[in-house]
């Protein structure tokens, strides 16, 4: 799903009214039918609803609420921030649409001070209708509006923003300034626009509805999308009935050393959750009856050792006969940062021209050494490898999964800047090394070498802890094996089934109490909540309502 600019929202609007022969009153009518949908789904207890509307489209979309509210016999408070004489266009054909006092229609008040009870009887319902100021503001806010905003904000009624809260700037990929309006839950339309997916601008859900744009009219120069359900859906399909554990793939996880054993085993187990039909772990010799010890499910093959109990470079030859026909090979996990086996890192990704997903100390073994992560050279390689050999795999995928300390040694820039900037350093270092890039955090970003970039939008604050990187690097790897030649998609299936079974997890046991672990046990309600939600039109970004 593109991310897209305010401008090209507008022009999306007007090419759909236009070119597509969509009437403008349509679209509203459907922006105000999905907010209603919303609100009566998720708070089907509440009798009362306050809609607070300000005079452009956003208080044009507030009076097809208010009037869908009413005839579904809900009591309905309706505040206009200013005068109806200023409404133009739709908002004051819908302004008419409002039923008629006669007829037991909603409270309806125009503002004329706070003082008047009038004003404020909106702000005292069961929930508050943000429709004061959509995407089309730009901030400061000020005035009536900073008021109003301000009035929000003082309530204890759960909030839900029509397109965005009011005062937020829509194109702003951080932190906003000024008076922004609460919401707990946010009903955008057709596509959302960078504040809404980093903006932080509500704890809860953010939906985003279809109102009757063709895909063809939606386009954005960003090169930004939003994985959602449906770009997974066909990589986690209903298997053939003849299924056997060769059309899955092996994984070859190399990871592991005293004290970290635990990481490969979990990288490994993920791997076979996530679908792989067969995963072996390489690790340490000292290590693997810990790892065996883990999961039944995992084949091991023992490696020569450092004395500090890690893999040795010599095990460079057993590699090389154990990763004969593996589809793909995960590096990384519990390695550890010896010097001898930062060496054989180095060396595995340099020859090896099976898919490689590395993590954790994988990467750190590159510190200083980015240029030794050129794919282009990896697939030269594997071509030349591949010559004449039927079937042979020549992808030479690579995949880096590094956290933002781990992308601050890669690229030489502090962790501030990393975090400043995090779409377009991942993009950068993406296109410059041919590879595909996850750099890992809230919202984590995916980028390949064409300068794509998606964001994830699953995953919560519980996913802070040891393990659960090690989780996603199995994820990544299971999916690669099913799926070898379709790499870039596969990795946006893993980074957002990872997410949505961090937030399952965080559904069962909390923030607080969330380990690694819990992701695994959650992968296969992952699995079924995407293949149930294919059947959708609207997108949903995480959150939950506030009880």
């Amino acid at each position: 799903m593109n991310i897209v600019t305010t401008a090209e929202m507008r022009e999306i609007d007007r090419a759909t009214t236009e070119g597509f022969g969509v009437p403008s009153l349509t679209l509203m009518e459907n922006a105000g039918s999905a907010v209603v949908e919303f609100a009566l789904l998720e708070f089907p207890s509440a009798k009362s609803f306050g809609v607070v509307c300000g005079k452009g489209n956003n208080g044009g979309d507030g009076f097809v609420v208010a009037r869908k509210l009413h005839e579904a016999g809900k009591e309905v408070r309706v505040l206009l921030v200013g005068d109806a004489k200023d409404l133009k266009g739709d908002a004051a054909e819908n302004y008419k649409r409002l039923p008629s006092p006669s007829v037991a229609a909603p409270s309806f008040a125009v503002f004329k001070g706070w003082d008047t009870q009038d004003a404020n009887s909106a702000f005292h319902c069961d929930v508050l209708i943000d429709a004061i100021l959509g995407s089309g503001f730009r901030p400061p806010v000020s005035g009536v509006y900073a008021e109003a905003i301000a009035k929000i904000n003082s309530v204890s009624s759960p909030v839900i923003a029509i397109d965005i809260p009011s005062g937020a700037d829509s194109d702003v990929f951080g932190q906003q300034t000024g008076a922004v309006a609460r919401a707990d839950a946010i009903v955008t339309f057709t596509a959302p626009r960078p504040a809404h997916v980093f903006g932080n601008l509500t704890l809860g859900p953010t939906l985003i509805a279809p109102i009757g744009s063709p895909d063809e009219a939606i386009q954005s120069s960003l090169k930004l999308s939003l994985i959602t359900f449906k770009d997974i859906t066909q990589l986690i399909a209903p298997r053939p009935r003849d299924s056997n554990k060769g059309m899955y793939g092996h994984v070859l996880v190399i990871g592991g050393s005293v004290g970290k054993a635990g990481a490969a085993a979990m990288a490994g187990f993920s791997a076979l959750r996530a679908g792989a039909g067969l995963v072996t772990v390489g690790t340490a010799r000292s290590v693997l009856p810990t790892v065996a010890g883990f999961h039944p499910e995992l084949m091991t093959e023992p490696l020569d050792e450092t004395s500090d109990r890690t893999i040795a470079l010599k095990s460079l030859q057993i590699i090389e006969r154990v990763a004969e026909k593996k589809t793909v090979l995960a590096i990384g996990p519990g390695i550890s940062r010896n010097e001898e086996t930062a060496e054989l890192v180095r060396g595995l990704v340099s020859e090896f021209t099976a898919p490689i997903v590395l993590d954790a100390d994988g990467l750190n073994a590159f510190e200083g050494r980015a240029k030794d992560l050129n794919r282009r050279d990896r697939r030269d390689h594997a071509e030349s490898a591949a010559n004449g050999v039927s079937g042979a795999d020549t992808n030479g995928t690579l995949v880096l999964t590094p956290h933002p300390g781990e992308m601050s040694r890669l690229t030489g820039l502090s962790v501030k800047a990393v975090q400043r900037d995090r779409v377009e350093v991942a993009r950068k270092f993406a296109q410059e090394h041919g590879l595909i890039l996850v750099l890992k955090g809230d919202r984590t970003i995916v980028a390949n070498e064409t300068g794509e970039a998606w964001v994830n939008p699953t995953g919560n604050p519980g996913m802070a802890t040891g393990g659960t990187g090690d989780i996603l690097t199995g994820i990544i790897a299971g999916m690669l094996a099913q799926n070898p030649q379709r790499g870039f998609e596969s990795v946006l299936a893993a980074a957002y089934l990872h997410g949505l079974a961090g937030d399952i997890a965080c559904e069962r046991v909390g923030e607080h109490s969330l380990v690694a672990t819990d992701l695994v046990k959650a992968l296969p309600e992952a699995f079924r909540r995407v293949r149930a939600e294919s059947a959708q039109n609207s997108v949903k970004l995480g959150g939950r309502l506030r009880p």
